[in-house]
């Protein structure tokens, strides 16, 4: 049996299936990416009569009843929303959303002189040869005989019949043929998934939250659309506040439920930390929800999918719309996500170019929510993430497959009557005295500052509150939050001047500190033992010349903070690769006594 049908179709009757709910186009509401002037072409080569690709839908799976009977599945359009949503738009008037949840119509005009489409603009709103939107000539209650007198009479050079002909032709485009590809809705939800991943990878890159997203918008049922905007208007809000006023304007019907008072708190809220997308959020509810990590599990549990029976059971349905939605609460709650945000802050982690694994944030605030429902004490909790999320930075556990990742970790610290336990028994495992003296210094050995154990280091550092290098009383924290940067302990004009031309050696990330920068103008591109001697005169006669310290306990306390090694009072270019051995282990034991202290 094949995969799928081939079908032919008409623009008119695709419309009026999606308008009469025959065929669910599951992104109608969500942000409209298309250019005005694709729209534009996408009319022009209907009236020319070129083929516009295919559509592709699927029907979900038959779910069994409580009482027995089958319930049929609704079709979704999988592939060509885009177009079917351009050609909603530019001929039957319907409204847009754009990337600012503000609505707003395409609207196409049409030249029927020079037989050319353009999008409306002032310039053809002021040009009687223009028809300034098409979607008017398509209206049942279009009169064609007062317009075609109306506009020769403006127009001479074109005769009515002319006219009537080239209108006839325009109107002709609602009739033309679209193909349509039905996928065998015998397909397993996998297969589906990954077909809709594949056939959209042209566009925008799409994953499987996309294709769960669409399954859950297109099931009015169980107030999937709901959950949908719940998760799209969240992931927008959290980065973009500013469009609260255009969801609360443009979607009233939104704005009256219970889910949109659980969001709306966002709109008052900054954070540079954690900025979850649409994908995120869905992630972490259903993992935490379901224990489950694949998220192809979860469009599976939606249609209703029994994994001990193979069966599709409506109950299963109805129950997993259920607990996603409470999930997707739990994550919005305005509790749960600042206290989970004060642990990352609690961990060092003040700003987002600290953490680069988005999974290891995901897995994180996925195990707060199951403590918090397991009701954990809220002290431990904190211990627990904290100590959980260093871990999973350190070993790199969530780079690799995720997924898999997710759901063998959220199995095991639901099974565990004391989730700590769970922590040890990795921490034993993976992180033996033979990676803190090794392998931790190895990976040290980069020049890519964006490095998960750079950024442990000042997350180390933040954690102590460390004075920057050199500083007195502006610490490491202070510089990040203002957007400071790292200098070169060793100069890197110094560095190029004696022979060290790659920036893989200049840059590594062992000879970079947080300074200030009037303490990195000072140093200029002098030798360490130079520099460092102004820094001794200035603790005998009290005078700065780099940074304010001028109190021999406050200068080795900041060297120490900042795991620059004693010796460099000493060091040269000569010195480079003896400094950058023993900083690494300086650095090394720091992110060490960090981690045991959490």
């Amino acid at each position: 049996m094949s995969n799928y049908n081939v079908n032919n179709s008409t623009v008119n009757i695709l419309i009026g299936w999606i308008e009469e709910d025959i065929v669910a186009i599951p992104e109608i509401q969500r942000p409209f990416v298309w250019k005005p002037s694709k729209v534009r072409d996408l009319l022009d080569s209907l009236y020319k009569d070129y083929p516009i690709g295919y559509i592709i839908t699927w029907q979900n799976p038959d779910a069994r009843l409580k009482d027995g009977t089958i319930s049929q599945g609704k079709k979704i359009l999988i592939d060509g929303q885009q177009r079917v949503t351009a050609l909603m738009a530019a001929i039957a008037g319907k409204e847009v959303v754009d990337n600012n949840y503000k609505k707003k119509r395409i609207i196409i005009a049409f030249n029927p002189i020079e037989e050319k489409f353009e999008v409306q603009n002032p310039a053809i709103l002021k040009d009687k040869k223009w028809i300034p939107d098409i979607a008017k000539v398509f209206q049942q209650e279009f009169d064609t005989f007062d317009f075609i007198h109306s506009y020769c009479e403006l127009n001479p050079e074109l005769n009515k019949n002319e006219l009537n002909s080239i209108l006839q032709k325009l109107t002709q485009v609602k009739y033309s043929s679209i193909g349509i590809i039905e996928l065998a809705h015998t397909l397993d939800i996998e297969t589906v998934t990954e077909i809709f991943i594949r056939i959209n990878s042209a566009g925008v890159n799409l994953s499987q939250a996309d294709f769960a997203m669409s399954k859950i918008s297109v099931n009015d049922k169980y107030n999937g659309p709901l959950i949908r905007k719940t998760v799209d208007y969240f992931s927008h809000l959290i980065k973009s506040p500013a469009i609260y006023d255009n969801i609360r304007e443009n979607d009233e019907e939104f704005t009256a439920t219970n889910n949109f008072n659980k969001i709306k708190w966002v709109k008052e809220y900054n954070t540079n930390i954690y900025e979850p997308s649409y994908s995120d959020v869905l992630r972490v509810a259903f993992t935490f929800k379901f224990l489950r990590g694949p998220l192809s599990n979860l469009v599976s549990l939606l249609s209703g999918r029994d994994f001990e029976t193979r069966e599709y059971k409506i109950e299963i349905v109805e129950n997993s719309f259920k607990a996603l939605n409470d999930g997707v609460l739990k994550f919005v709650d305005e509790t749960n996500f600042k206290r989970f945000v004060m642990i990352l802050k609690s961990a060092g982690i003040i700003h987002t170019k600290l953490i680069r694994s988005q999974n290891a944030l995901n897995f994180a605030y996925a195990l707060f929510l199951l403590l918090r429902e397991r009701n954990i004490n809220g002290s431990e909790i904190n211990r627990i993430v904290r100590k959980w999320l260093v871990t999973s930075i350190l070993t790199e556990r969530y780079s690799g497959s995720a997924e898999s990742m997710f759901d063998f970790d959220i199995k095991r610290f639901a099974a565990q009557s004391d989730p700590m336990d769970y922590v040890k028994s990795v921490e034993a495992g993976e992180l033996s005295d033979a990676y803190w003296s090794n392998i931790l210094t190895t990976n040290l050995n980069t020049s890519v500052t964006s490095s998960p154990y750079f950024n442990l280091f000042i997350m180390a550092q933040i954690y102590d509150n460390d004075k920057a290098f050199l500083s007195k009383s502006i610490t490491v924290q202070q510089l990040i939050e203002e957007r400071g940067d790292v200098h070169h302990v060793f100069p890197k004009k110094y560095l190029q001047k004696n022979g060290y031309n790659n920036r893989r050696q200049y840059n590594q990330i062992a000879n970079y500190v947080y300074t200030e920068q009037v303490v990195n103008l000072a140093i200029k591109d002098e030798a360490p033992s130079n520099y460092m001697d102004h820094v001794k005169l200035q603790l005998n006669d009290m005078k700065s010349r780099i940074g304010e310290i001028t109190n021999t306990e406050q200068l080795k306390m900041n060297m120490k903070m900042n795991c620059v090694p004693d010796s460099l009072f000493n060091m040269d270019a000569s010195n480079f690769e003896t400094f950058l051995e023993e900083r690494r282990e300086l650095m090394a034991n720091k992110i060490k006594n960090f981690y045991e202290n959490l």
